[in-house]
């Protein structure tokens, strides 16, 4: 469950600030991308299928577009507010700047529960959050995506709905659609794909050999069951994996010490990535708290789920023999916790260089709506690979360089580019 106190924009606008001075950005370039650029918030009437209306609260933010169009994905989530959303929208200009592509950052959420929804219910709520921002979401200003608990489905009635309104077609208004339908081949797999890529690259720069390595993932969704795929593909060992559990409102941690196997685990998993505990348990698994996935005696750590998991008190539950922690999720890491891993020398690949893949993949997607021609999957996998090794060598070149945390060396990278493009525009 989130910490309903802990502020994660706060968090993001603390991140920034301290690259801020270190970059010694002027005042005017600092006051633009402290906050967004353009927020939006409505309301959404649905119809309920027992004939009640219930009002949703919906959000998007679009905070800088100075390189490109807003980009970022739609979360439905019971705990949504706009802080995470603004948050997120932040993270996402760092992320589209680290890797390089033509891109700026936004967010959207609906405040909801899919769990507790029908997909009628569900559908209404997709149609009625683009009636409210259509003319200020498209292919050449802000191209939505899924996030937390939507899907390619959900993405569909979005771009449905906007080709309604607009009365054509666009397949470039929104990325993570169902193949055939304007998505792109490998987009499931790219997020999860490209945090393995980015651990990779990290390991051959240790001198360690990955398929002599262990990790631990928080998450059983998308990112962690494909960063998992990759990972054991490359030979590395899994031990542990977390989930929420949605019929105890609590998370559990599955453990199998001789190594997981994704595929059971797959089998008796729910769409929204919770495991069934007895048939877990049936299959060898040790169940144990949510929390014990950061406790492991692993080499790696994967936090692939919600934000402010690797906090003042959960970093030191990390057992000495940790070497990475790869940020599946968006700002999984406080500040605070940000420290201890510095003084633990424990080497940290931030998330908005390690979960990149999505975006960079969704770039594709556009690019391959643009052309209305589809690469094969190889060759999309091929490129994610390319853009991501490059983006974790000029972070990791600099930090090397300047003797500079990983956090701190993508962070100057991404917001020099964004600073730069707000000045050539002649915004500051």
């Amino acid at each position: 469950m989130a910490d309903k106190s802990f502020n994660p924009f706060k968090m993001a606008q603390q991140q920034f600030d301290e690259i801020a001075e270190k970059l010694n950005l002027d005042e005017g370039t600092r006051e633009l991308l402290r906050e967004p650029i353009r927020e939006y918030h409505f309301s959404i009437p649905v119809k309920m299928d027992d004939g009640s209306v219930k009002v949703f609260r919906g959000f998007r933010v679009q905070h800088n577009d100075s390189r490109g169009p807003s980009k970022g994905g739609i979360r439905f989530h019971p705990q949504e507010t706009i802080y995470t959303v603004k948050a997120l929208a932040t993270w996402m200009t760092w992320k589209c700047a680290v890797v390089d592509i033509p891109l700026g950052g936004g967010k959207g959420g609906v405040i909801c529960d899919p769990h507790n929804l029908s997909a009628s219910e569900q559908e209404q709520i997709c149609r009625g959050w683009v009636r409210q921002v259509a003319r200020n979401i498209g292919p050449l200003q802000d191209v939505p995506a899924p996030d937390v608990m939507t899907n390619a489905q959900h993405m569909l009635w979005m771009m449905d709905e906007y080709e309604k309104i607009m009365g054509g077609r666009f397949p470039g208004v929104i990325t993570g659609k169902p193949v055939g339908m304007g998505g792109s081949l490998g987009r499931t797999e790219a997020t999860g794909y490209g945090v393995i890529y980015t651990v990779r690259e990290a390991l051959k720069e240790m001198g360690i050999d990955i398929a002599e390595t262990t990790a631990s993932f928080q998450g059983f969704g998308n990112v962690s069951q494909y960063a998992i795929q990759l990972y054991q593909q490359y030979g590395g060992k899994a031990v542990c994996v977390s989930c929420w559990d949605q019929e105890d409102q609590k998370s559990y941690s599955f453990v199998k010490k001789d190594g997981i196997d994704l595929d059971e685990l797959m089998k008796i998993a729910d769409k929204f990535g919770g495991i069934n505990k007895d048939k877990a348990k049936e299959l060898g698994y040790e169940i144990l708290a949510g929390e014990d996935w950061i406790k492991q005696e692993v080499d790696i750590l994967v936090p692939s789920a919600i934000e402010n998991q690797v906090n003042a008190d959960t970093v030191k539950l990390i057992s000495n023999k940790v070497k990475i922690v790869a940020e599946g999720a968006n700002g999984p890491t406080t500040p605070e916790a940000d420290k201890v891993l510095k003084e633990r020398n424990i080497f940290n690949i931030p998330d908005f260089l390690a979960n990149a893949g999505g975006v960079t993949c969704s770039y594709f997607e556009q690019v391959q709506c643009n052309m209305n021609y589809f690469w094969p999957k190889e060759e999309v996998l091929d490129r994610l690979d390319a853009v991501m090794t490059k983006a974790f060598h000029a972070v990791y070149d600099l930090a090397n360089k300047k003797k500079l945390y990983m956090r701190d060396a993508a962070y100057m990278i991404a917001i020099s580019r964004v600073a730069e493009a707000c000045k050539l525009r002649g915004w500051v």
